[in-house]
């Protein structure tokens, strides 16, 4: 068995180790999502952990470890009345991003069930993982109804399988903990709220500390055995502060003072529902335990809004978890020492302060631990420029490339309007792309469509066709009873039909025919709108910007759709509209990813008002082929009209037509408009297509 690094070797990041902490002493905190940069050691903490759990005493024998003391009455392999009992060390099971379901929850074998009416049951992660810890490394990149099966049984302290009327059941409690690169996508604000305490980490800008991470990591290669042996006194001395805590924990008294502090703080800072309140009264619980103390105070509150509230308070995917210390204060001082009332009003105390989704952000303090350091984003978005009367576009003067800065003929950036739900733009055909909400696909979950025989290892039983298969045999195999003598050729596998993600591509004009203020606000407004529609679907998204003379990808292909608003919100405008440059820029992006994730099916999005007007002698000529080579290849395509104006051109029409694809408006693509009715790009190619 390898050497684990120590966890109190681990240096800084006081907030996460606390996190792992407090749920090792009260798992009934709900675990922990660790947000972070790359190369945070974020892992590294997680998995020292487990060297810190107690030992778990399990039934003999017993697949998933029932306590001798007091069994599941439902265990699969129950029951335990006279089973002996074995000592183990805590497990950490990692849950890989790949898994497939039956890896989570287990599989049961149909085919022994129907034969021989045997519950044949094999385990699986959640199994493992129970009395343990469960370890989701990327967990914002695991399938969305693997997470939604995971955090159940987090909830619910149990896993159920279903397999055509088959059930089985057993106990799955674990202390769960995720890690994500938030560059790399977003959990939906309903999945964040399911992890009990969350906290952000980052590379420490601390000269000192980073020599003392390196020293340590390079000690520990060279020699994990003696490293760990160095640290061995204080994780021993941890383990029973732990072990101190978990016997304290249930002495400790949450008054009614403290318990006010809570609702008023969830109260003022307009979390949704209930389980902020109860998670917040676990940890401050938790926390007077680890300090070994029997009554929650006024700190032990605001700790434990620091960890549990910051995730809880995003409205929309491009809110960025935090919260307002200077409120947080404020709260907890007015309603220090005060008692509930008898007959407390329906709605929470508002608290005093100018926080909430506009005001100030901020993330638990850290002390001197590296994620009290923030990463700079990038350049500063660019100072806005005076407002333009009118549609007047911006003045030519200067030929600016994609990159450079606001000057002659560019205008600096401008904010984008306001989101709006938009109308759906869906792929044509049927696809076998990763599970999402665009586009028609054939899928391990959605409606059944039909039935096949079963490639492999039978994962969804299609009964009807089963029982059809085998029933003309019934006779010649000597059926005798009334259950059906079924054979592995008569089983057959159900076809699904669900929805997939797909990878949609913003291409997007910001010469200066697209410059004036208000147009431009309006379609980065459009823009923001089909992102937030793009995340809600779980596409893939990339953006593709051309102005000047060129064209270049300011977000290759990506799932976080927050990277793309923000390079967005900064986008300038100006000089000519090389039109065939950005569709050509598009097709470079297009061919690549379709080598890379052959499956996920693109849908292009060009942002334009139709003109061109660079990019060589023939700028309108090189733009109809460039688009013709996209509807050559059948890529999806959906011309967004920004031309505005009593006099319209219909050039955008041109080019949607140029690539066999469809042309809305910015008022069309609103849901709410009365054109608004689900557009399906595949009816609109077609049409395109006879019309050419």
């Amino acid at each position: 068995m390898s050497t684990r690094y120590p966890f109190t070797a681990v240096v800084g990041m006081d907030d996460l180790r606390l996190a792992l902490l407090l749920n090792a002493v009260s798992p009934a905190v709900g675990g922990v999502l660790v947000r972070g940069e790359k190369g945070t050691a974020k892992s590294t903490a997680v998995r020292a952990l487990a060297e810190l759990l107690p030992s778990v005493a399990v039934v003999a024998g017993c697949r998933f470890s029932c306590d001798p003391a007091s069994p599941d009455p439902g265990c699969p392999d129950g029951p335990h009345e006279d089973a002996g009992a074995d000592a183990r060390a805590a497990r950490m099971v990692e849950l890989p991003v790949g898994a497939s379901e039956d890896r989570l929850v287990g599989a049961l074998d149909i085919e022994r069930a129907l034969a021989e009416g045997v519950k044949a049951f094999e385990p699986g992660l959640l199994a493992d993982a129970h009395r343990g810890i469960l370890y989701v490394d990327e967990v914002n990149l695991l399938h969305d109804h693997l997470i939604d099966l995971l955090l159940d049984a987090a909830a619910m302290g149990s896993s159920y399988v279903e397999r055509e009327g088959v059930s089985v059941r057993h106990a799955a409690r674990f202390l769960l903990v995720g890690t994500m690169n938030p560059e790399e996508g977003e959990l939906r604000p309903q999945l964040l709220d399911r992890f009990g305490l969350t906290v952000e980490v980052a590379a420490s800008r601390e000269p000192g500390q980073r020599v003392e991470v390196v020293r340590r990591r390079l000690a520990f290669e060279d020699d994990p055995v003696a490293f760990a042996a160095r640290w061995a006194d204080e994780e021993r001395a941890l383990r029973e502060r732990i072990v101190a805590a978990r016997e304290l924990l249930p002495r400790v008294v949450l008054g009614d003072a403290a318990l006010l502090q809570i609702a008023a703080t969830c109260a003022a800072f307009e979390v949704d529902g209930m389980r902020a309140d109860i998670v917040m009264a676990r940890t401050a619980t938790a926390l007077a335990a680890w300090a070994g103390r029997t009554e929650v105070t006024s700190d032990d509150v605001r700790q434990a809004a620091l960890l549990a509230l910051p995730h809880r308070r995003r409205r929309n995917p491009f809110d960025a978890p935090g919260l307002d210390e200077d409120k947080l204060d404020e709260t907890l001082e007015r309603f220090k020492g005060e008692e509930p009332d008898e007959d407390p009003e329906p709605d929470g105390p508002d608290g005093p302060g100018d926080g909430g989704p506009g005001g100030p952000g901020g993330v638990p303090p850290q002390g001197e631990g590296p994620a009290s350091e923030s990463t700079a984003s990038g350049n500063d978005p660019a100072p806005e420029s005076e407002p333009a009367p009118g549609e007047a576009p911006a003045p030519a003067a200067q030929e600016a490339g994609p990159g450079s800065r606001p000057g002659a003929g560019e205008r600096a950036a401008v904010t984008a309007g306001e989101p709006f739900r938009t109308r759906m733009l869906s792929v044509p055909g049927l696809g076998e792309g990763a599970a999402g909400r665009r586009s028609r696909a054939r899928t391990e979950h959605g409606r059944t469509t039909g039935a096949t025989r079963p490639k492999g290892a039978l994962t969804k039983l299609h009964l009807a066709a089963t029982v059809r298969a085998a029933a003309p045999h019934q006779k010649a195999r000597g059926r005798t009873g009334r259950g059906l003598v079924v054979r592995r050729d008569d089983l057959r596998q159900a076809s699904r039909e669900g929805r997939e993600g797909n990878l949609v591509l913003f291409v997007v004009d910001a010469s200066g025919s697209m410059a004036a203020r208000q147009r431009m606000g309006a379609v980065k407004g459009a823009v923001l709108s089909l992102l937030l529609d793009a995340y809600q679907r779980r596409d893939k998204v990339g953006l593709v910007t051309f102005r000047g003379r060129a064209a270049e990808v300011a977000l290759p292909p990506t799932s976080s759709v927050d990277a793309a608003a923000a390079r967005l919100e900064q986008l300038p405008t100006g000089g000519r509209t090389p039109l065939s440059a950005g569709l050509l820029k598009a097709h470079d992006v297009l061919r690549v990813e379709r080598l890379r994730d052959p499956s996920r099916r693109p849908l292009l999005v060009v942002v334009t008002d139709g003109r061109a007007t660079g990019g060589g002698p023939d700028p309108v000529g090189l733009a109809a082929r460039a688009a013709r080579l996209h509807a050559s290849e059948g890529t999806a395509a959906v011309v967004v009209d920004c031309e505005a104006g009593p006099v319209r051109l219909g050039l955008a029409g041109n080019l949607a037509r140029e690539l066999g694809g469809t042309a809305v408006t910015l008022d069309e693509l609103r849901a709410d408009s009365i054109a608004g009715l689900v557009r399906n790009v595949q009816g609109n190619h077609s049409a395109a297509r006879r019309a050419a």
